[in-house]
């Protein structure tokens, strides 16, 4: 079953109802802020009633066969429930730079997007504007969106909020940032990581499966999961990586990133203060071919640049 089926049936307006209903005491992440966003009050994320994004433009620096040749059509949304002291995107999750507009105006984007031929919708940092989003979804369809939603997120999502989800989402693209706690609170603030991200990913893979792509290699739906590599190897990139390969299997799809740099506040954070190094990022890709994790995408490190 697809959103066009759900909403044809009456089950997405449903899920929408349901979404919102839990924005008088906000509970769509982890964090269980509980506060009212109906009413305007703000918990953890940041996010209000309205969506708020900070940008809707054509992408084409996604995974392959995400970009694919036209590009991915990415929406960023403002706010985030993780407070990453290294965060990339910094004036968006953790200053809320961004506009707040109508659902309507969300839905006008997406149908925007999909008039530039892209292969899909991207949604960026999504979990707090869940309800906004599915709202959209439901007043774009009648107006001919068909286009994949890809679900660009952190990783630190709930299962029931991740329910709402299911046939309405056909790409997921989670992080998986770390396999201790102690990293996990200590650089992105967040309580009972591991146990609460590897459910998540268990439940978009139940959802979606293994990655599957066109005759055009154009990701059609699947999952695939991002892992940066962090100095120290605060990410425990081992453990993350093995743990994948045992409970979610060896053809899962893994992007696996070198691009960290010190960003936002980790210039002040011991051990966080620099970039990688070779031979930090050659253990991990050597972790990732022991663990047998054959598909997917290993980017480059730079040389000059990872050196210390």
């Amino acid at each position: 079953m697809n959103y066009f089926d759900l909403y044809t049936s009456g089950e997405l307006l449903l899920r929408v109802r349901e979404a919102y209903r839990r924005l008088a005491a906000c509970d769509l992440c982890p964090h269980d802020c509980g506060v009212n966003r109906i009413k305007g009050e703000r918990g953890i994320c940041g996010a209000g009633l309205r969506p708020k994004i900070a940008s809707a433009n054509v992408h084409h620096g996604e995974e392959p066969p995400i970009s694919g040749t036209k590009g991915s059509g990415t929406i960023f949304l403002s706010g985030c429930s993780l407070k990453c002291v290294f965060c990339q995107n910094f004036p968006i999750s953790q200053f809320g730079n961004g506009q707040e507009i109508a659902t309507r105006e969300l839905a006008d984007r997406m149908l925007i997007l999909q008039k530039k031929q892209v292969h899909n919708i991207n949604f960026v940092t999504p979990t707090h504007f869940l309800p906004q989003i599915l709202a959209a979804l439901w007043l774009a369809v009648p107006r001919g969106f068909s286009l994949p939603i890809v679900w660009n997120t952190s990783g630190y999502d709930k299962v029931d909020a991740l329910q709402l989800l299911d046939g309405i989402v056909s790409i997921y693209l989670p992080d998986m940032k770390y396999s201790d706690d102690n990293q996990a609170r200590f650089a992105s603030a967040v309580p009972d990581y591991c146990l609460i991200n590897r459910a998540a990913v268990m439940e978009m893979f139940r959802q979606v499966g293994h990655l599957r792509l066109n005759v055009s290699d154009i990701a059609e739906s699947g999952l695939v999961i991002r892992h940066l590599v962090l100095p120290g190897d605060r990410s425990g990139s081992r453990e993350t990586l093995q743990w994948i390969a045992a409970n979610i299997g060896r053809e899962t799809n893994i992007a696996l990133m070198s691009q960290y740099f010190p960003a936002h506040q980790a210039s002040i954070v011991a051990e966080m203060n620099r970039t990688l190094n070779t031979e930090e990022y050659n253990t991990a890709v050597e972790a990732l071919e022991e663990a047998g994790l054959e598909n997917g995408w290993v980017q480059d490190l730079d040389e000059e640049r990872g050196a210390v």
